[in-house]
């Protein structure tokens, strides 16, 4: 078995300094101050940014409603998933299983996959990417909202077709491709 934890420390190097300039930083999934988002009828919080932790991660909180999820995609960057509460359709390289919380769902850098919410109730996971980015990408293509109670926006053909075409512009910029 191997310690890959150890092998990103050298071992013949002492651990850094504390870097005072970092903070604790506590996410509350309902506070006004953090950024409330939908994105095609999903509705995701960023708790904590690449900002808050110099770029090493980034956690949002998802609400999936029923027949919510992205479609396939792949990204050059880690994502992991903790199941709260409901069950998903996961779909990783072709093959679909459902997974029923509580589960942790590791998805590696550059796989195919996607998840669907097809239980009729609300599926509730949070997603952890590393490197951060990913919840720019969010931002930018996403309609804020006031907060997570909020229902999504409902957008016509044209706001759909608009959104769509931000999104494959901009899913280079953010290591990602949909398929």
């Amino acid at each position: 078995m191997t310690d890959h934890s150890i092998a990103a420390i050298p071992s013949d190097q002492p651990l850094p300094a504390d870097d005072p300039n970092r903070t604790l930083t506590v996410a509350l999934p309902d506070d006004p101050a953090v950024p409330h988002i939908s994105q095609a009828g999903n509705i995701y919080t960023v708790l904590i940014s690449g900002a808050q932790t110099e770029g090493r991660y980034c956690l949002i909180d998802m609400l999936i409603p029923d027949g919510g999820g992205p479609p396939p995609h792949r990204h050059q960057f880690e994502e992991m998933f903790s199941l709260l509460e409901g069950e998903l359709e996961f779909t990783f390289r072709g093959e679909t299983q459902t997974i029923r919380a509580p589960a942790s769902i590791n998805i590696p850098a550059n796989a195919p996959h996607r998840f669907a919410n097809r239980s009729g109730r609300m599926a509730h996971m949070l997603c952890m990417c590393t490197p951060a980015g990913q919840e720019d990408f969010f931002l930018a293509v996403a309609d804020r909202i006031s907060d997570r109670q909020s229902s999504a926006p409902t957008p016509d053909a044209a706001r759909q077709a608009e959104k769509k075409r931000l999104m494959q512009e901009l899913a280079p910029r953010y290591r990602t491709e949909f398929l």
